[in-house]
């Protein structure tokens, strides 16, 4: 058995209201990648704080090395052996790969900064990770997961023993995560722990050793062999009870209805190409494709964040250039549901109620100005009894939020709105299984009441769960559309097939240029 690196002896934290850990137990050995999982709320985001020093707990022990240990900040949790990377990353974008590697201990002569004397450690920790990377390089000119992998070389330059990784994957596309795997192997080789914390069980069944899982602040399943445990088995500790997929009520769609929204040969500053598509009331169309693909461009672009070059896009049939999501908003009735929920889709640092009813202040609005506190409450409530937004009050803020209850707040400002089309990107990114299958419940329900929705996913599962039709995009253009008869199976290998450009014959490629 490998030695014991970190443990967690009955833990304890409490918020005010909230225990937010409750006892909980952990063990991290050496060359082994653990998973840590539970749903949103469930505790694992309070644990890494206390693991990293953010957060001291109130009761309980921590041992390194078999010593009780005292984690006091972020600071003393790196010299004691133990990385973090977020899932928000914490490079600083002007900096050089080598400046942002040695950024906690850089190397100085005389007191000063020596800049030259970066490159060689920042070689050594890129090379470690089988990373050709210029270490004079600008991050911010880097791709997602080159960033991603520049936060993993930090920890090494740090000589982290113990690295959690929180959501390592979500921002990275099927290849780009085998890469990340292949580092985790590496490093689990050189004798680190890695800590895999992720709401995709494919990829923990895939790179992990052990488990542990977290419900309601708890530790149901402590430091255990993954071996021993099947998919089914973990999302039935996490949710505390078996999960099965939940029928969804039938829905019935008018595909001889007149389009919400119409792009036709639709080119954009972005590299956009000759795109058309229809979405229908009561529709749900995918925009399916890989990291990449440009489907979030196209979105920003039909809402004035970029230019669109040629073509024309129609919302109930007439042609419009919308300016900016706020005339988006208030001109066409179309809400944006962002996939960057923390920087975009909620003021983290704004209470609940504020949150919600930004979109309908105009309308709430009295004489000069004034918004009633009373009303902003009244729609507030509804909408977070409607959504089950998991909240100790309306003037908590966002930011005290879980993820997916985040997300939530962040849909409900637009159902405030009364949008009559939706549109929803990456919607349930870093969002736990019995979170995620409400949202999909929600989306469906809505459609099912007639709101036209544009669903862009990365997710295939997601996407032949929901969608009416899937438009498969890849480099800027739509390579080709599929009726989805949510056989699993044959939907994914048609999707497949399109995006690697072979036999499309199941392609139905009506309103689609491919």
């Amino acid at each position: 058995m490998s030695d014991v690196l970190l443990e967690c002896h009955d833990i304890v934290k409490i918020f005010p209201g909230v225990r937010a850990l409750d006892g909980v137990g952990l063990h991290l050995t050496a060359g082994s990648v653990h998973a840590l999982l539970g749903e949103n709320g469930a505790g694992k985001s309070t644990l890494i704080k206390v693991l990293t020093g953010v957060h001291t707990p109130h009761s309980g022990r921590l041992t390194w090395c078999g010593e009780e240990v005292q984690l006091r900040s972020p600071l003393e949790a790196t010299r004691t052996g133990i990385g973090v990377v977020h899932q928000e990353r914490n490079l600083i974008p002007g900096f050089s790969v080598a400046e942002n590697i040695t950024l906690q201990s850089p190397p100085s002569r005389r007191g000063l900064i020596n800049r030259a004397a970066m490159t060689a450690p920042a070689l050594t920790c890129l090379g470690e990770l089988g990373l050709d990377i210029d270490p004079d390089r600008p991050v911010r000119e880097l791709s997602v997961a080159q960033q991603q992998l520049v936060e993993i070389a930090k920890a090494l330059y740090t000589e982290s023993r113990v690295l959690l990784l929180d959501e390592p994957t979500a921002s990275l596309s099927p290849q780009e995560a085998e890469r990340l795997f292949e580092v985790i192997r590496r490093l689990k080789a050189r004798g680190t722990c890695v800590v895999f914390v992720s709401h995709k069980l494919e990829e923990v069944f895939a790179v992990c050793d052990t488990v542990t899982v977290l419900r309601d602040g708890t530790s149901v399943l402590e430091s255990a062999p993954l071996a021993d445990h099947t998919q089914d088995d973990v999302v039935s500790l996490m949710v505390g009870r078996a999960h099965s997929a939940t029928e969804m009520r039938p829905r019935k769609r008018d595909t001889a209805a007149a389009p919400v929204l119409s792009f036709d040969g639709v080119s954009t500053a972005a590299g956009h190409r000759d795109i058309s598509l229809d979405v229908r009331p009561g529709e749900i169309v995918g925009l399916y494709g890989l990291v990449g693909a440009g489907r979030s461009e196209l979105v920003k672009a039909m809402l004035g964040l970029d230019r669109v070059t040629g073509g024309e896009i129609r919302v109930h049939g007439e042609p419009v250039r919308i300016a900016s999501p706020r005339q988006a908003l208030h001109s066409f009735g179309i809400g944006y549901l962002t996939e960057n929920r923390k920087e975009e889709g909620v003021f983290l640092e704004q209470p609940i109620v504020r949150n919600i009813t930004v979109t309908v202040w105009k309308r709430l609005a009295k004489a000069l100005g004034f918004v009633s506190s009373r009303e902003e409450q009244e729609v507030s409530h509804d909408l977070v009894a409607r959504l089950g937004i998991r909240i100790s009050g309306l003037g908590q803020n966002a930011g005290e939020l879980s993820g997916g209850n985040q997300q939530k707040v962040s849909l409900a400002k637009w159902l405030a709105a009364d949008t009559r089309l939706l549109i929803v990107d990456e919607p349930t990114v870093g969002v736990d299984v019995r979170t995620k299958h409400a949202f999909h419940e929600l989306l469906w329900e809505l459609a099912r009441d007639g709101l036209p929705i544009l669903l862009i996913s990365s997710d295939l599962a997601e996407m032949i769960t929901l969608a009416d039709r899937v438009v498969v995009m890849a480099d800027h253009r739509i390579r080709g559309a599929v009726d989805n008869d949510r056989d699993y199976a044959r939907m994914s290998g048609r999707i497949i097939r399109i995006i690697h450009d072979r036999a499309v014959s199941a392609v139905r490629p009506e309103g689609v240029q491919a």
